[in-house]
């Protein structure tokens, strides 16, 4: 355990918070997590930094921001951004944004990581960070791998990414779960992540990516790694720089102080309180609501007011699970929209 001394010299390391942004939805989501962050942290010290997709190379078409409304409002929050290449995944993997664009922040700054589709609903700057030892985002199902009846096992599979980079594969166990149950094995949500160099981070992650994408190991056989290769190699990434799973310091990510949304009819049907009132709040400011307007989900859903007929559909502390069933009802009353 920390001892106090060093819990706050941990509170006192000034970091960045970086996303990527680009046309269409992640501009917008963009915004919200702009505006989000500087209406509950506005203490927060260090830089926003928005990683933004260049034309060219693996982007054949432009994936930068359309229209002026965005790049003002992002501009009047504070929020850099930032342009990179993508030269390995691009628009045949947007995934692979995050990997790539790691470059492009500045090297030797520790980082904080976040989808675009995030909010922060409290003071971030106050979390608890030991960016020495990475971790992510525990806010998963067990989306990977499928195991097939005949095929590899979760065992089998997981230990041939961890052999492949000379990785301990026991030592990433939680064996307070069964053997061949998904939780046992180290997996995130590459909702957000964190580390001390982003160049460190980012290089390795671009290498253990492209080697899995290109030579997967046979036990990969019967499994899809698009969209989740970057869930698939995330984990051995932050276990080879020392990191692992998140102890109780980070317990407000994914809790009071972000909210991973994801798709906002999903906001509106399970998050808290906060979260909704958060959004409603910064998408109704006028300099703002000049370029949410735009993107039919918000106006529909905060401008209309349908999102409150989403939230009613639902008990909160009794949720469908899993996940898909409340996809279901919401696609059902014809109010799924991200």
């Amino acid at each position: 355990m920390a001892t106090q001394s060093e819990a706050q010299g941990r509170q006192a390391t000034r970091f960045n918070v970086a996303a990527i942004v680009q046309g269409g939805r992640l501009q917008y989501e963009a915004l919200l997590l702009a505006a989000s962050l500087r209406a509950s942290d506005p203490d927060f010290a260090g830089r926003l930094i928005l990683l933004e997709p260049q034309p060219g190379g693996a982007w054949p078409e432009d994936p930068r921001i359309t229209g002026d409304a965005t790049r003002a409002a992002l501009d009047r929050l504070g929020a850099e951004i930032v342009p990179f290449d993508a030269r390995h995944f691009g628009a045949s993997y947007p995934y692979g944004n995050k990997i790539e664009a790691l470059a492009a922040l500045p090297a030797g700054e520790p980082f904080l990581f976040l989808d675009t589709d995030t909010l922060i609903t409290g003071p971030l700057s106050r979390v608890d960070f030991d960016f020495a030892r990475p971790s992510a985002s525990m806010r998963r199902e067990g989306t990977w791998p499928e195991i097939e009846l005949y095929g590899p096992g979760y065992t089998e599979i997981w230990s041939s990414l961890y052999d492949r980079f000379g990785l301990d594969f026991a030592r990433s166990l939680d064996l307070s779960w069964p053997d061949e149950y998904w939780q046992r094995y180290l997996y995130f949500n590459a909702g957000w992540f964190f580390h001390a160099d982003p160049h460190v981070f980012g290089a390795r992650f671009l290498d253990y990516a492209r080697n899995v994408r290109d030579d997967p190991p046979a036990q990969l056989v019967c499994q899809s790694l698009d969209p989740w290769l970057d869930q698939v190699v995330l984990p051995l990434v932050i276990h080879s720089l020392g990191g692992g799973r998140p102890g109780p310091s980070l317990a407000g990510l994914d809790g009071e102080i972000t909210c991973h949304w994801r798709v906002l009819s999903l906001l509106y049907a399970r998050e808290s309180v906060r979260a909704v009132d958060l959004l409603e709040e910064i998408a109704r400011t006028n300099w703002i609501k000049k370029a949410l307007r735009e993107y039919e989900p918000v106006r529909r859903l905060v401008y209309q007011g349908k999102g409150r007929l989403v939230r009613d559909m639902f008990d909160r502390p009794n949720l469908p699970r899993p996940e898909q069933k409340i996809r279901q009802k919401i696609k059902a009353a014809g109010l799924w929209l991200r």
